[in-house]
């Protein structure tokens, strides 16, 4: 009884045109208003200043990339249905989907060079495409490719490619890191293959009398080795072409290309590297040192990270976010630049693309403009 004599409180007080609303999320695009009819969807608020009751003020939504969208709705039935000037529904993540004006009409592959696993899903992709009728584009030497030039099923196909080289288009070739593990194995007598070569195959294990197994790792933005779980500081040697440089005490060390120095590099306190200059930086996280800065050393030497034979426990190390795993005393990590750089299209060019993104992504110098002096102050301080 209780319940309902609220309901029928809460009924009264709404207005005739409150009381008429409808959820869009149950009856389509229909609006609701309030003495002022809205056409298609309703305008979007912000999530911080929700109009009050009787209000016509418009407020604009907040530059969140992550703040729910208030016109859509979070699933097919989650409505509250509260005042009707302050209802909101939020987006369900799972519905986002890339839409299309109208269907694309040429499409760029890119293809990585001599891997053999991508040779067949890149012949379907292209031959689903053309039955599409799509004009599709591919680097010219992919066709030079033995693979493909030697494959007369696909000759059909080939012939309607249409090809590019890099003067034609805004082509970044993003360096990569070859990265190899060596573990030892311990309390096991066959060595386990894991990790992918540079032509996409399983990197192969090291000598079975050595004891020992080698993974490999093609990196984009950075290689991290840090204390892991453990509450001790990380103690690790780095050798630079076979030379002891320095022991890393602290949190951990990043070592990272230049696509990545603007990623967990650059939140480490690290310069911000263009795409285009062939280096690899080193980064301590939190070193436990006033005088340990980032530094940056040339392109294709070879690093060598170990446990340093004082260290009170393992070390923990990942590569771009994924396949975190323990380096115990004994295990080595080597890196180096790969051969196999990854090729990015840019909007504009190069350099105005890299700025751009610096500005927008990260606020790089971004603060509010001095303002400049009036004239009759400049001459009353000549005066």
């Amino acid at each position: 009884m209780e319940m309902e004599q609220e309901k029928m409180t809460m009924n009264k007080e709404l207005s005739p045109d409150a009381a008429a609303y409808c959820c869009s999320a149950c009856h389509g695009d229909e609006t609701w208003s309030y003495n002022h009819p809205i056409r298609g969807r309703a305008k979007s608020r912000s999530l911080s200043a929700s109009p009050a009751l009787g209000s016509t003020k418009e407020f604009r939504r907040t530059r969140s990339l992550h703040g729910p969208c208030p016109v859509t709705t979070f699933g097919p039935k989650a409505c509250v249905l509260q005042n009707p000037q302050t209802i909101m529904h939020i987006q369900d993540p799972a519905s986002q989907r890339l839409t299309w004006n109208k269907s694309p009409k040429s499409v760029l592959v890119i293809k990585k060079m001599r891997d053999a696993s991508l040779l067949q899903p890149f012949k379907e992709l292209c031959t689903h495409l053309m039955e599409e009728n799509m004009i599709v584009y591919v680097e010219k030497k992919v066709l030079e490719d033995p693979a493909i030039a030697s494959d007369e099923s696909f000759g059909a196909v080939k012939k309607k490619f249409c090809t590019f080289r890099e003067g034609n288009a805004a082509v970044v070739l993003r360096s990569r890191l070859k990265v190899r593990v060596v573990k030892e194995l311990r309390g096991k007598k066959t060595a386990v293959h894991n990790g992918l070569g540079e032509n996409g195959s399983q990197a192969a294990g090291l000598d079975m009398d050595v004891g020992k197994q080698a993974m490999q790792y093609q990196v984009l933005n950075e290689v991290v080795i840090d204390r892991g779980p453990s509450s001790y500081l990380s103690n690790v040697d780095v050798y630079l072409d076979g030379h002891l440089i320095t022991t890393v005490q602290g949190d951990g060390v990043i070592v990272s290309t230049p696509t990545g120095s603007t990623a967990y590099a650059a939140a480490a306190g690290a310069s911000m590297i263009h795409p285009n200059v062939p280096a690899i930086m080193i980064t301590p996280i939190c070193p436990h040192s006033l005088s340990f800065r980032p530094i940056v050393v040339p392109a294709g030497v070879e690093l060598k990270i170990m446990l340093s034979p004082e260290a009170r426990n393992t070390a923990w190390v990942s590569f771009d976010g994924r396949k975190r795993q323990e380096i115990r005393h004994g295990d080595s990590i080597s890196i180096t630049t790969s051969c196999y750089p990854l090729p990015s299209i840019c909007v504009r060019d190069p350099v105005s693309d890299w700025f751009e993104s610096l500005a927008q992504c990260l606020h790089w110098n971004v603060r509010k403009k001095q303002a400049h002096f009036e004239e009759e102050e400049e001459e009353e301080e000549e005066g």
